[in-house]
């Protein structure tokens, strides 16, 4: 059904000029998407009225793909090629991704970005995220545009603030794959700072806790006449909710004193720890029951007490950031008027009690912390689209997660841009030659805060060449960096006596190039006509399965309305049907139904006459007209 844009007189533009555009939150568990309608933000749900959509794929054996409450309810039965929790490998190689051996993925040998092998091929984390984006979007056009269809201007998809340059360029790449036009990638924190800050008319400092699935955010934000302005941010790119199902799943492991588990049953153990987890939010106690494929049974209670002592570590661990983030802003606990929380991962108690006792007050919850993240992309991405409305008079000032900077000779890092500086923003170094006659200089680009450049993380090279002989020391180079409003970069280094230059837009070499990129797009393209006839081929099945279990049923309980050759006849048309069902030609099926159909016509009108002699058994035809008359 197409939603409408209703608005007061010059609260917006005329409904047929607002462009419409979609927030959102690619998250490591579930993601969301929104949208604003009548100048208020508001989260797009499914047919079954559900807003998430876990963050789920499952590639099949023939190649197709589920995505989102199907893969998830079957992870189980195939944990090998039903990939969840990609966000924690955007961006990443493998020896940067901690207990990949536990994964129970087949992983490719390949430089670069991690990859997998699944029944539809090798994947990379940005084809599985784009899988979910596409899952969304559709979401998106169905219910802003129905079944007359339309144009999406664009989306604002929001990522960790902790995510560095290689994750940010691998979730654009994600997006475009999707086919959705990136108006703006916003850091999830901020993302919650806008939705709440407008929804609350928020005025002073606020610190947003974004704890999700796989990641945690901690961004110190100061809200003031419209102006939010990022202070400081950090968190772990590598630390969330998933951890915690983690730590329940080992004293699991520990307690039952299980042997080496398969894949399947890990999976199974890993889902019950997750709703252990969840259950405990609002309980004092979580029985863990499972029955292991060595029929094996686990039975066994986790009270609140014992969860939060195996996780008080990982509590501790989100809170270093936290007084990091506030000594980079220059403020005192006293100081955070409020403590905005944000992820699905708050929820849990002795996060709730942990961060109330560190700020000294209770923590804001009166958004909902799955949504609030989506709320307030929406909310961005329409005012990127050129709509105004009365609430849209404000000013998004972000910052960058970690410094960037150049490799010096020793192998030390020289920062360019520090870390928590406001972006958009471009800042420039002027360096030297080491060596008489050097003629050419190599630029490595860095991104970290350690001062080697081995423990920091690596984003580019490029070579400046033409660069006249001088003594060591006498060349002038200028590097420039300008990281825009996305939090990607790009460098240029000029020499300036001679005006010889060269540049780089920093493309993480464990990205995917922009060839890469357009290669899968122009596959999805090619294979656009294969996969609506596939979509089609499988629905006249389903239909045909439909047909057939209808017919059958009919027959059981009605076969006596029939003669000896009738029924002959219709039970011929069913094998028929079931043959071709069989089969993968959906001409054959269809016709195949329309047989048994014509076979079908007559019985059909005896049923239909049976029916009607049961409702007037027994009644006089005055009584019927009485109650018509009635």
């Amino acid at each position: 059904m197409a939603l409408f844009q209703i608005a007061e007189p010059g609260e917006s533009a005329a409904p047929h000029e607002h462009k419409l555009a979609i927030g959102i939150d690619l998250g490591t568990t579930n993601s969301l998407v929104a949208t604003v309608q009548s100048g208020l933000a508001v989260c797009l749900n499914d047919p079954c009225g559900r807003p998430l959509l876990p963050s789920v794929v499952r590639y099949h054996a023939d190649g197709s793909t589920e995505v989102g409450f199907a893969a998830q309810k079957n992870q189980t039965l195939d944990p090998r090629h039903t990939i969840v929790s990609v966000k924690r490998l955007m961006g990443r190689e493998q020896k940067d991704i901690a207990h990949i051996e536990a994964m129970p993925y087949e992983f490719v040998e390949a430089a670069g970005m991690v990859k997998l092998r699944t029944p539809a091929g090798v994947k990379s984390p940005v084809e599985i995220s784009a899988e979910i984006l596409k899952a969304l979007k559709s979401r998106a056009e169905a219910a802003l545009f129905g079944e007359h269809g339309g144009e999406l201007v664009g989306a604002v998809i929001t990522v960790p603030a902790y995510f560095d340059d290689a994750q940010r360029q691998a979730t654009k790449d994600a997006a475009r794959l999707a086919g959705l036009n990136v108006l703006r990638l916003l850091n999830e924190p901020t993302a919650a700072a806008i939705a709440y800050g407008l929804d609350n008319a928020a005025e002073g400092v606020y610190a947003v806790y974004d704890l999700g699935g796989g990641t945690f955010d901690i961004s110190i934000l100061k809200l003031t006449k419209g102006v939010f302005e990022v202070l400081a941010t950090g968190g772990d790119s590598a630390l969330g909710g998933d951890d915690f199902d983690h730590r329940i799943y080992c004293w699991v492991v520990e307690q039952a004193r299980l042997q080496p588990l398969t894949p399947e049953d890990a999976r199974l153990l890993m889902m019950c720890s997750r709703e252990a987890k969840e259950f405990l939010t609002l309980n004092p106690e979580a029985r863990l029951t499972a029955r292991l494929s060595t029929s094996e049974l686990v039975d066994l209670k986790l009270d609140a007490a014992t969860f939060a002592a195996i996780s008080q570590t990982l509590v501790s661990k989100t809170l270093q950031p936290v007084k990091r983030a506030l000594r980079d802003a220059g403020l005192r606990v006293e100081e955070v008027k409020g403590v905005v929380m944000v992820g699905g991962a708050t929820r849990m108690p002795q996060i709730q009690k942990a961060v109330g006792d560190f700020f000294q007050q209770e923590p804001l919850t009166n958004l909902d912390p799955d949504k609030v993240v989506a709320l307030g992309a929406a909310t961005q991405a329409n005012l990127l689209a050129g709509n105004k409305t009365g609430r849209d008079d404000w000013l998004l000032l972000d910052v960058i997660p970690l410094s960037l900077g150049l490799e010096t000779m020793g192998g030390l890092t020289e920062k360019v841009i520090p870390r928590n500086a406001t972006i958009p923003t471009a800042r420039a170094q002027e360096f030297t030659t080491f060596k008489d006659g050097q003629t050419a200089m190599s630029i490595h680009v860095v991104q970290g805060e350690r001062e080697m450049v081995a423990d920091c993380r690596s984003l580019a090279r490029f070579e400046l060449r033409g660069i006249p002989p001088m003594v060591a020391g006498a060349a002038r180079i200028r590097v420039t960096f300008q990281v825009d409003a996305d939090g990607l970069l790009s460098v240029a280094a000029r020499e300036q006596t001679t005006g010889v230059e060269a540049s780089v837009t920093v493309k993480p070499s464990y990205g995917l190039s922009d060839d890469e990129i357009a290669s899968m797009l122009q596959d999805s393209l090619a294979h656009a006509k294969d996969d609506a006839m596939t979509r089609a081929l499988r629905e006249s099945q389903v239909e045909a399965r439909r047909m057939i279990e209808a017919t059958e049923a009919a027959l059981a309980e009605d076969a006596h309305l029939l003669k000896t050759e009738e029924m002959a006849k219709i039970t011929a048309a069913i094998a028929k049907l079931r043959d071709a069902a069989a089969g993968d030609n959906r001409r054959h099926i269809n016709m195949a139904m329309d047989d048994l159909g014509f076979e079908t016509q007559e019985f059909a009108h005896r049923r239909m006459d049976q029916s009607i002699k049961k409702v007037l058994s027994g009644r006089k035809v005055d009584d019927i007209n009485m109650g018509e008359n009635t």
